[in-house]
């Protein structure tokens, strides 16, 4: 309220969450979701001018901007979970999604215990970069080979790791691989089932008044049928975890 300002983090491609348009407009499900935060921050301030800014975050540096205030809220794709408690708060899950994998068809990668001593793509910083770490060290204990991880900027960039042969596998949140099989010129399958639950929030300063009116505008969006519409409008929906 004093500064006149709210501040929403954004990624660039974590689709269908965050990401950009072919005019470097920053939209998707998350954004949606923030976008009716908004309206109702700006009535609950009685401040319809309020001016929204957008600030773009990377799966490095996305926690420590809303721990040192320079976003308010976080609008991507990011993982509830203890550790990343301990920095910054949580809105309730609004999306549970699980890990995936990703392969070329004709790898025949039947389960997550195949991609021992595979290489496998993932994005750097996320829950499934470390679900992948703790699964190498798995492997390793057990007799088996490691996973020859490989870490990328974005999922974008991972994905196409995938497509240009470098890897055998990608590895990413449910409905960001499902988007790249579904866009692909390539045969793309699924390995295995879903793995790894992620249950995906906003996130917001600890401690920050804010959490209030942001959870109660999403618990208003449940009640009234809104988070309905906007999972519909992004296709968003447990299936993508299974097909």
């Amino acid at each position: 309220k004093d500064s006149g300002a709210i501040t929403i983090g954004h990624r660039d491609a974590s689709i269908p969450f965050s990401y950009y348009d072919d005019n470097q407009k920053p939209i998707g499900f998350a954004m949606d979701l923030c976008a009716k935060i908004v309206d109702a921050v700006k009535a609950e301030l009685k401040m319809p001018k309020l001016e929204v800014k957008y600030q773009l975050v990377t799966s490095a540096n996305r926690i420590p901007l809303i721990a040192n205030g320079t976003v308010d809220l976080e609008c991507g794709s990011t993982t509830n979970n203890v550790e990343r408690q301990k920095q910054v708060a949580y809105t309730n899950t609004h999306f549970l999604t699980a890990s995936r994998y990703v392969m070329k068809a004709s790898a025949g990668i039947k389960s997550i215990d195949d991609i021992a001593g595979k290489t496998v793509s993932v994005e750097v910083g996320t829950s499934n970069a470390d679900f992948l770490t703790a699964k190498s060290d798995e492997f390793t204990k057990a007799g088996k080979k490691a996973i020859d991880i490989q870490v990328f900027p974005k999922d974008t960039d991972a994905a196409n790791a995938l497509r240009t042969g470098k890897v055998d596998a990608y590895f990413g949140d449910a409905p960001v691989v499902a988007y790249y099989v579904k866009t692909a010129t390539d045969a793309f399958a699924f390995g295995g089932d879903a793995i790894n639950p992620i249950p995906v929030g906003i996130a917001i300063r600890k401690g920050d008044e804010l959490k209030a009116a942001v959870q109660a505008a999403i618990d208003g969006m449940y009640a009234d049928g809104t988070m309905k519409t906007i999972l519909g409008n992004w296709e968003m929906s447990s299936s993508l975890m299974q097909k």
